[in-house]
């Protein structure tokens, strides 16, 4: 009997999930798209979408539904228990110890229609009392910021060249400098190092620092032998870590 009872929620269950399946695959898909891959009457289906959409797990724009950032964010913290974010939290650490700036990992969208984006799917926190608080799961434009054009490999002054990382400012908030490096496996970039800081406390100087032991680190995620070859370089101390830490990342 209580198989019986249970069985109509569970076939709810199976079409919604059929259905958010649909939305993710296509990107962005009309009622009608979306009714017909699922198989689904469109109001079942307008109903269901309906649903996620007040939990944000789909968006209704006007060219259909696209994924809403529920499900951006429960896949960024999927890929957080991921070997590659396993592998680079040491990287990251050391990177934090030596700026005391927020240090994060970044990876190609892989979503239907948003293939021009990146996500954030880690960070290490920075020390200082004024810092760049928590991105992930928050997706950026490839074009224009430190991240995608480490992801691309293309920058707004000739590329990334031989220095292995590049540096912008105001590219996603204003008056916030990013400066981002690569992690390459065979040829190919799998992923973005990168830190990010308030622009006031990023001298030429100091991105420059940063830029170097960026690169050092992002060759040494998925290379061992490598991973103790910023350890010996000089490191400024982050300054005022004894205060109390305010997050007061803008939005």
């Amino acid at each position: 009997m209580a198989e019986a009872h249970a069985a109509p929620s569970t076939k709810t269950v199976e079409r919604a999930l059929n259905l958010l399946g649909v939305v993710c695959d296509r990107g962005s898909v009309s009622l009608a798209e979306a009714a017909r891959d699922a198989e689904l009457s469109a109001s079942t289906a307008l109903r269901l979408l309906r649903t996620m959409e007040t939990a944000g797990f789909v968006r209704k724009e006007d060219d259909g539904y696209r994924p809403g950032m529920r499900i951006v964010q429960l896949g960024a913290q999927a890929l957080a228990n991921e070997s590659l974010v396993s592998m680079a939290q040491e990287s990251m650490r050391r990177l934090v110890a030596a700026t005391g700036e927020s240090a994060y990992l970044n990876v190609r969208s892989s979503a239907a229609g948003d293939s021009q984006n990146g996500i954030y799917i880690a960070v290490q926190e920075g020390t200082h009392s004024v810092r760049h608080s928590s991105w992930v799961g928050r997706s950026i434009p490839l074009e224009g910021t430190a991240a995608g054009a480490a992801l691309t490999g293309l920058g707004s002054e000739g590329g990334l060249g031989s220095k292995g990382y590049i540096v912008v400012t105001d590219g996603v908030e204003a008056d916030v400098t990013a400066i981002a490096s690569p992690v390459v496996v065979g040829g190919r970039t799998v992923a973005a190092l990168s830190v990010v800081a308030p622009s006031y406390r990023i001298s030429a100087v100091d991105a420059e620092r940063i830029g170097a032991l960026l690169a050092a680190e992002a060759s040494s995620i998925l290379n061992p032998d490598l991973q103790s070859a910023t350890s010996s370089k000089d490191r400024s101390d982050p300054t005022d870590q004894s205060e109390r830490p305010r997050d007061v990342s803008r939005r």
